[in-house]
């Protein structure tokens, strides 16, 4: 499935300042395996070493968390919008 994956600035280095990139996947698993084949080294920033979402990484497919639904097994039907969001945190 082509999905848009939306990337923030902070990893923007890795998509050539590109703040929005194409991607291939049914499940986002997939998409994050496919968005790291043409960017090399991105799904390290959003995944941590065991495999998992980052601790202050959000995903959206959709207008929805995906630790709210199947984390990484979350589908991502053709055309949905992926969005990568870093934690804002402060006071």
């Amino acid at each position: 499935m082509a999905v848009s994956v939306r990337i923030p600035t902070i990893l923007r280095t890795y998509t050539g300042g590109e703040s929005e990139v194409n991607a291939e996947g049914d499940t986002l698993a997939a998409v994050l395996d496919d968005l790291d084949a043409s960017y090399a080294g991105i799904k390290g920033r959003i995944l941590d070493e065991a495999g998992k979402l980052r601790r202050f990484v959000n995903v959206y497919v959709g207008n929805d968390d995906v630790r709210f639904l199947d984390e990484l097994e979350t589908p991502t039907p053709d055309g949905v919008q992926i969005s990568v969001i870093p934690a804002v945190a402060g006071g």
